[in-house]
Protein backbone atom coordinates (compact mmCIF):
# COMPACT_ATOMS: atom_id res chain seq x y z
CA UNK A 1 0.00 0.00 0.00
CA UNK A 2 1.40 3.59 -0.94
CA UNK A 3 0.96 6.32 1.42
CA UNK A 4 1.96 9.62 0.50
CA UNK A 5 1.48 13.26 2.79
CA UNK A 6 2.36 16.77 1.26
CA UNK A 7 4.32 18.47 3.73
CA UNK A 8 3.20 21.52 2.17
CA UNK A 9 -0.37 21.17 1.86
CA UNK A 10 -2.50 23.22 4.50
CA UNK A 11 -4.14 19.90 5.17
CA UNK A 12 -2.82 18.05 8.08
CA UNK A 13 -1.09 15.13 8.03
CA UNK A 14 -2.85 12.29 10.03
CA UNK A 15 -5.94 13.33 7.31
CA UNK A 16 -3.74 12.87 4.68
CA UNK A 17 -2.38 9.32 5.88
CA UNK A 18 -6.36 8.73 6.46
CA UNK A 19 -7.62 9.50 3.36
CA UNK A 20 -4.66 7.55 1.47
CA UNK A 21 -5.77 4.48 3.07
CA UNK A 22 -9.40 5.24 2.67
CA UNK A 23 -8.47 5.22 -0.93
CA UNK A 24 -6.71 2.08 -1.07
CA UNK A 25 -9.54 0.09 -0.12
CA UNK A 26 -11.83 1.79 -2.19
CA UNK A 27 -9.77 0.75 -4.92
CA UNK A 28 -9.42 -2.56 -4.06
CA UNK A 29 -5.57 -2.49 -3.48
CA UNK A 30 -6.00 -2.93 0.54
CA UNK A 31 -8.93 -5.63 1.35
CA UNK A 32 -11.26 -6.26 4.63
CA UNK A 33 -8.80 -8.17 6.67
CA UNK A 34 -5.39 -6.76 5.78
CA UNK A 35 -2.79 -5.99 7.73
CA UNK A 36 -1.47 -2.10 7.22
CA UNK A 37 1.78 -1.49 8.04
CA UNK A 38 2.75 -0.42 11.85
CA UNK A 39 2.51 2.94 12.94
CA UNK A 40 6.51 2.79 13.75
CA UNK A 41 7.00 1.50 10.28
CA UNK A 42 4.78 3.59 8.11
CA UNK A 43 6.05 6.88 10.52
CA UNK A 44 9.07 5.93 9.79
CA UNK A 45 8.83 5.78 5.80
CA UNK A 46 6.54 8.75 5.57
CA UNK A 47 9.11 10.69 7.88
CA UNK A 48 7.07 11.68 10.60
CA UNK A 49 5.82 11.39 13.95
CA UNK A 50 4.16 7.84 15.11
CA UNK A 51 1.58 9.54 16.95
CA UNK A 52 0.58 11.14 13.02
CA UNK A 53 -0.01 7.94 12.11
CA UNK A 54 -1.72 6.62 15.27
CA UNK A 55 -3.65 9.53 15.00
CA UNK A 56 -4.88 8.70 11.89
CA UNK A 57 -5.41 5.20 12.18
CA UNK A 58 -7.29 6.11 15.38
CA UNK A 59 -9.67 8.29 12.75
CA UNK A 60 -10.36 5.15 10.66
CA UNK A 61 -11.36 2.92 13.06
CA UNK A 62 -13.90 5.41 14.77
CA UNK A 63 -15.15 5.44 11.08
CA UNK A 64 -15.29 1.79 11.52
CA UNK A 65 -12.51 1.39 8.61
CA UNK A 66 -9.88 -0.12 10.78
CA UNK A 67 -9.75 -2.77 13.64
CA UNK A 68 -6.85 -1.71 16.20
CA UNK A 69 -5.42 -5.04 18.54
CA UNK A 70 -2.61 -4.73 20.83
CA UNK A 71 -0.11 -6.95 18.90
CA UNK A 72 -2.28 -7.58 16.05
CA UNK A 73 -2.07 -3.89 14.84
CA UNK A 74 -4.20 -1.97 12.29
CA UNK A 75 -6.31 -4.58 10.34
CA UNK A 76 -8.92 -3.35 7.50
CA UNK A 77 -12.41 -4.21 8.84
CA UNK A 78 -14.39 -7.14 7.84
CA UNK A 79 -17.44 -4.69 6.49
CA UNK A 80 -15.00 -1.77 5.24
CA UNK A 81 -17.69 -0.75 2.46
CA UNK A 82 -15.01 0.57 -0.93
CA UNK A 83 -17.77 2.10 -2.48
CA UNK A 84 -19.24 4.17 0.77
CA UNK A 85 -15.38 4.61 1.18
CA UNK A 86 -15.33 6.32 -1.90
CA UNK A 87 -17.87 8.62 -1.65
CA UNK A 88 -16.98 9.70 1.89
CA UNK A 89 -13.63 10.59 0.28
CA UNK A 90 -15.37 12.66 -2.46
CA UNK A 91 -17.51 14.29 0.39
CA UNK A 92 -14.87 14.95 2.39
CA UNK A 93 -13.06 16.93 -0.94
CA UNK A 94 -15.96 18.31 -1.30
CA UNK A 95 -16.28 19.92 2.05
CA UNK A 96 -12.20 21.35 1.58
CA UNK A 97 -13.37 22.86 -1.43
CA UNK A 98 -16.91 24.67 -0.51
CA UNK A 99 -14.68 26.33 2.45
CA UNK A 100 -11.74 27.44 0.40
CA UNK A 101 -14.34 29.23 -1.82
CA UNK A 102 -15.29 30.82 1.85
CA UNK A 103 -18.73 28.88 1.73
CA UNK A 104 -20.38 28.79 5.47
CA UNK A 105 -21.30 25.09 6.76
CA UNK A 106 -24.87 26.61 6.22
CA UNK A 107 -24.65 27.30 2.32
CA UNK A 108 -22.91 24.50 1.53
CA UNK A 109 -25.76 22.35 3.35
CA UNK A 110 -28.89 24.51 1.29
CA UNK A 111 -26.49 23.97 -2.12
CA UNK A 112 -26.71 19.99 -1.27
CA UNK A 113 -30.35 20.13 -0.13
CA UNK A 114 -30.88 21.27 -3.34
CA UNK A 115 -29.24 18.73 -5.23
CA UNK A 116 -31.20 16.20 -3.41
CA UNK A 117 -34.41 17.66 -4.23
CA UNK A 118 -33.65 17.83 -7.59
CA UNK A 119 -34.61 14.74 -9.60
Amino acid sequence: MLVRVDPGSPRPLHEQIAASVRRAVADGTVEPGERLPAARELAASLTVNVHTVLRAYQQLRDEGLLDLRRGRGAVVAAGADPARLHLAERVADLVRQARSLGLSDDELVTLLRSNLAAP
